[in-house]
């Protein structure tokens, strides 16, 4: 990686498709983040079951895995820009329809999972069309920075979107409904006002064959496939920030605050390093970085295993999430620059099954491991097992391991 900053003439800011999208971007998740804290205590207070809380992952899992496929599909046929716009809207529609039914008093908790559904379902359609966009917004050379500041976008909301959602809730949900709610607007918005370049697609129709292009897409590039089944394996293997509760309480004897920075360690040290990234270009040896990357998120999962010390433990989780952002950060960009543009929505959709699919499943690994054999146990097996993939992948994808550019040249 380059140790310098990026020449000025390449300033992401430049590029005012890009500061539409990041600041769309910045809208919309804090405004997700501030909806999905109001939801949860809303539908708690309704009806006191923790199972509830469990539905409304599922509400929103359930469209992202079934839909991932047809959501490529269309990505790749419509212009994407008017897919993500429209999912916007419909967001959009669905919070308002929260806020209108929690400040009459006419909410209940069928009607709330029912619109997080459907949410679940716009956002389906939404993410492999967003993702996909990215690379027409910016030059080639600069996209793994571009990359880095959307994902900045995203940690800012993670850190700060709960906190405002929950300082807003004291006035009620029907009041953070509204505010999630109009950042959605401005968010659409943005979106409706960006306008990038791009040749109008050739349409196809929707056959099996079409639908599960980007499967057979992947199978086909070695380089693709290693980073997309690295990512479901390491996140698989290393779901610590699962057993947090755990650590906190029994191991750190720590209380809710306690509980609360060890969540945000992770995020915190994501953010500043997505930053570092947005000013610093990825320019050789890329496959073994990201390789490095990986097991430096092994090792941080190994010490967070068996710190018994608070401060340890967060700079622990922090040197988790700064090493996961490197490797998210060029996972992604090898992946959108390895794909042809009118395959970059299906290739995102199955990216994105891998994705949610890892993070279910870890968390549950996880859970299961802990219950069997404890805490530390599990959170060490996860540790070793993603270092035991590096090496693996390492030796399986040569070509990945060899890798000095993110663009190859043509």
């Amino acid at each position: 990686m380059s140790d310098s900053p990026a020449p000025a003439g390449d300033a992401l800011f430049r590029h005012r498709a890009f500061v539409a999208f990041w600041f769309a971007r910045i809208a919309s998740g804090f405004g997700f983040q501030m909806l999905s804290v109001a939801v949860g205590w809303q539908i708690y207070a309704i009806t006191g079951r923790a199972l509830d809380l469990g539905l409304i992952g599922l509400a929103q899992f359930i469209p992202s895995v079934l839909l991932a496929l047809p959501a490529g599909h269309v990505a790749d046929q419509f212009e994407r820009r008017r897919i993500v716009l429209l999912g916007q809207l419909v967001e959009f529609v669905a919070i308002a329809l929260l806020a209108g039914l929690t400040l009459t008093g006419g909410v209940h908790e069928a009607t709330i999972l029912a619109l997080v559904f459907v949410i679940g379902v716009a956002k389906a359609f939404e993410f492999p069309a967003m993702q996909s966009m990215l690379p027409a917004l910016v030059p080639a050379p600069i996209l793994p920075r571009a990359m880095a500041m959307s994902a900045s976008a995203g940690q800012a909301a993670m850190i700060m979107g709960p906190a405002l959602g929950g300082f807003l809730y004291v006035a009620g949900p029907g009041v953070v409904y509204v505010v999630a709610g109009t950042l959605y607007l401005v968010a659409a918005g943005l979106m409706a006002w960006l306008r990038y370049e791009r040749t109008p697609p050739r349409r196809e129709p929707a056959t099996l064959k079409t639908v599960f292009a980007g499967v057979h897409f992947i199978r086909r590039r070695p380089d693709v496939l290693g980073v997309i089944s690295l990512d479901l394996f390491a996140v698989l293997l290393g779901g610590a920030t699962a057993l947090l509760p755990i650590f906190a309480r029994d191991i750190l004897h720590t209380g809710p605050w306690g509980l609360g920075l060890l969540r945000a360690a992770p995020a915190v040290g994501a953010l500043l390093m997505s930053l570092w990234l947005a000013r610093h270009t990825l320019q050789r040896r890329v496959g073994m970085t990201m390789f490095a990357s990986v097991a430096g998120f092994g090792v941080a999962t190994l010490v967070f295993a068996v710190s018994t010390t608070l401060w340890l433990s967060l700079a622990a989780l922090f040197a988790l999430g700064a090493f996961d952002m490197v490797s998210m950060v060029i996972r992604g960009a090898l992946v959108q620059l390895d794909t042809p543009d009118d395959m970059r929505g299906r290739v995102s959709a199955v990216n994105a099954i891998f994705i949610n699919t890892s993070n279910q499943l870890g968390e549950f690994e996880s859970g299961m491991l802990a219950a069997w054999v404890g805490a530390v146990p599990a959170t060490l097996i996860g540790g070793l097992g993603t270092l035991v993939v590096v090496a693996l992948w390492m030796a399986w994808f040569p070509s990945l391991r060899r890798r000095e550019q993110l663009q190859e040249p043509a």
